[in-house]
């Protein structure tokens, strides 16, 4: 998603309002010892009282992308900001645990398969951005975060979903080369990792809104030292990202297009084809229950002035609120089908990622401070 990085912030880099709002709430956040305490249960009070069809789980600290565990009621949500992290929610109760605390159960480095990854993020800065969940096998799967705490780089988690309270370890990480910021992970049953990077260096925002290509896709596999660039997914704005379910492409929303963009693993070079979203701006998008969803803010949105406009030759921060959809993308087709659509919510603003829990929709966010999960509409439980 096309907003501010931790390092950006830092570097105060010029003619990025976009991030001004988000760099000062990263100035906000938590001491040292706060973020390395134990792992705190957050429930949902008066503040996160349903509004407009949503209910609500707070505490999440900007949770801009999301992943079930499969056959669980456990929900992973990452923290867009300095020290925000990991949160393990319970889909059951509307709770939320601080998972990773680097605890010495927390840390089993892999120096065999990440021999250049220094050490384990730590927890008092580690900011997390894009995740990707993938099945390992016997109640066990691999997590891909993005991290911006610290460092830019790829962290890689085990999950052990075995028991009642999934446990959560690290693994290694493969960095980021220098001058580039990933947005989005995912990786290939291989091992093979992709990452999108949003702005390569000498370019802005304002660039991919106005269409330029900015952006690019990088590909790590195992055994190689480093990311290396997918030449020819150069697109304006290479944002959320996902495999296809054969392990044969890949897709890659083109934030300044609104679309998703299909390339083959076997000739990434070009575009195999490519889906402009109907009314909407995806942000993330995944499979989830068997469908690929892509979700994120109206394009056109009244309340707002309609289109993201260029004032004084920067892109508005979109802090504006907007209404949402969630769709279903068709890879075979190339069609989308809208699952679910908002006018806006004062409460719930930033739509970044969606993915289904049984009958309901859970979204994710990078601008707020909670999750917010709703009936899947044509559900049972939609129509009660």
């Amino acid at each position: 998603m096309d907003r501010g990085w931790t390092a950006r912030c830092r570097q105060g880099v010029r003619g990025l309002l976009p991030f001004i709002a988000l760099c000062f709430a990263i100035n906000l956040t938590d001491g040292a010892a706060a973020r390395a305490a134990a792992p705190q249960r957050d429930t949902p009070g008066q503040a996160c009282s349903p509004t407009a069809g949503l209910h609500f789980v707070c505490g999440a600290e900007h949770p801009e992308d999301l992943a079930h565990i499969p056959e669980t009621p456990w929900l992973i949500a990452s923290g867009f900001s300095d020290g925000a992290g990991l949160k393990l929610v319970d889909t059951r109760t509307d709770s939320l645990t601080r998972w990773y605390t680097a605890t010495h159960e927390q840390i089993q480095p892999d120096s065999a398969a990440f021999p250049n990854c220094p050490n384990a993020p730590d927890p008092a800065v580690f900011n997390a951005h894009g995740i990707s969940l993938h099945p390992a096998g016997e109640g066990r799967h691999t997590l891909y975060v993005v991290n911006h705490g610290g460092r830019e780089s790829i962290e890689v988690f085990s999950i052990n979903a075995r028991e009642s309270l999934p446990s959560l370890t690290w693994k290694g990480c493969v960095l980021l080369p220098p001058g580039m910021v990933a947005n989005s992970v995912a990786a290939f049953r291989d091992g093979t990792i992709l990452a999108t990077v949003l702005t390569r260096p000498g370019t802005t925002i304002t660039d991919f809104v106005n269409g330029k290509k900015t952006g690019l896709v990088l590909s790590w596999r195992p055994g190689t030292k480093q990311f290396e660039p997918i030449r020819g997914t150069e697109l304006p704005g290479n944002n959320g990202l996902e495999t296809s379910a054969d392990d044969k492409a890949f897709y890659v929303v083109a934030f300044g297009w609104h679309a998703v963009v299909a390339f083959s693993r076997a000739h990434p070079d070009r575009p195999a084809w490519q889906a402009v979203a109907p009314g909407f701006m995806p942000d993330n998008i995944h499979w989830s229950a068997g469908r690929l969803l892509a979700a994120g803010m109206q394009l056109d949105e009244p309340a707002c002035g309609g289109t993201r406009k260029i004032v004084n030759g920067t892109a508005d921060d979109m802090h504006c609120h907007r209404g949402y959809t969630v769709a279903q993308l068709d890879p075979a087709t190339r069609t989308f089908r809208i699952l679910a659509y908002s006018e806006p919510n004062a409460d719930f603003n930033g739509v970044s990622a969606a993915v289904i829990i049984h009958d309901e929709l859970w979204l994710g966010s990078y601008q707020a401070d909670r999750i917010a999960h709703r009936p899947l509409p044509g559900s049972a439980s939609a129509t009660r």
